[in-house]
C-alpha cells in the first residue's frame, strides 16, 4: 500500500515540529513524522500520517514561520491535493495525478444500487471524462496560482518557474504522488534538497504505510 496523510512544507530557522500548532502531539507522535532532506534556506518537508494534519494548521503555521506553507492531502500515494497559504492569507489548490482526482472526485448517481456496477458503466466513464476535463481546465489558473505563492515565499528562480512546464507537471502521473510534489517544488524554484547518505531509505518511507 501507499501512503496516506500529508506532506508539509514550510521555512523555519527551528524544526517545524517546534511550532505550536503541534503542541498537542505527543512525543511517539512527533517520532513518528518523516522529515524529507531539507532544501537550503530553512525550506523543511515533514510527513505526517492521517489524522495528524488539518487544513486549519496552514495559517498558523505561516504566523509562526513568517513565510508561506503549502500541504498535500496525499491518499495512497496516487492522489494529492496540494494547498498553499502565503503571508496575506491568499490560497491557492492543485490536484497532482489528474486521472486518479477525477475518478476520486465523480459523483455517483442516488440511484445507483450496485456500486461496482456504476463503476464499469458507460455513464460512469463519460462521467469520468467530463470531471477530468474540468480539471484539466482548471490546471492553467493552478499553475498560476503555485507561480504566485512562490513569488511570495521569495524564491530567487521564480522568474524561470514557466508556466509551461508546470501545467505539464499538474497534467503528468507518477506512480507516487509524493514524488510530483516534489518535483513541482522543484519546479517552482525552491533550492534542490541537500544531498545526503541515506536517499534510498527516504524514499521508502515516503511510501511506507
Amino acid at each position: 500500500m501507499g501512503f496516506s496523510g500529508h506532506v508539509v512544507f514550510a521555512r523555519g530557522e527551528r524544526p517545524l515540529l517546534d511550532a505550536p500548532v503541534f503542541d498537542a502531539l505527543g512525543a511517539e507522535a512527533k517520532r513518528a513524522v518523516h522529515a524529507w532532506p531539507p532544501r537550503p534556506g530553512g525550506w523543511q518537508t515533514l510527513q505526517f500520517h492521517h489524522g495528524v494534519w488539518e487544513d486549519a494548521h496552514l495559517g498558523g503555521l505561516v504566523e509562526w514561520t513568517g513565510a508561506p506553507v503549502c500541504a498535500a492531502d496525499v491518499s495512497d500515494s496516487s492522489v494529492g491535493l496540494v494547498t498553499g497559504v502565503d503571508t496575506g492569507g491568499r490560497r491557492w489548490q492543485a490536484w497532482l495525478n489528474l486521472d486518479s482526482a477525477a475518478a476520486l472526485l465523480v459523483e455517483e448517481p442516488e440511484d445507483v444500487d450496485d456500486t461496482s456496477l456504476w463503476a464499469v458503466s458507460d455513464e460512469f466513464a463519460a462521467a469520468l471524462s467530463r470531471k477530468r476535463a474540468e480539471l484539466d481546465a482548471e490546471v492553467p489558473a493552478d499553475a498560476e496560482g503555485a507561480r504566485a505563492w512562490a513569488a511570495a515565499a521569495g524564491v530567487p528562480d521564480t522568474d524561470t518557474a514557466e508556466q509551461s512546464r508546470i501545467e505539464e507537471l499538474l497534467r503528468s502521473h507518477d506512480t507516487f504522488v509524493e514524488d510530483l510534489f516534489d518535483l513541482l517544488l522543484d519546479e517552482l524554484g525552491f533550492p534542490r534538497a541537500q544531498a545526503h547518505d541515506e536517499d534510498e531509505d527516504d524514499d521508502e518511507d515516503r511510501t511506507q504505510d
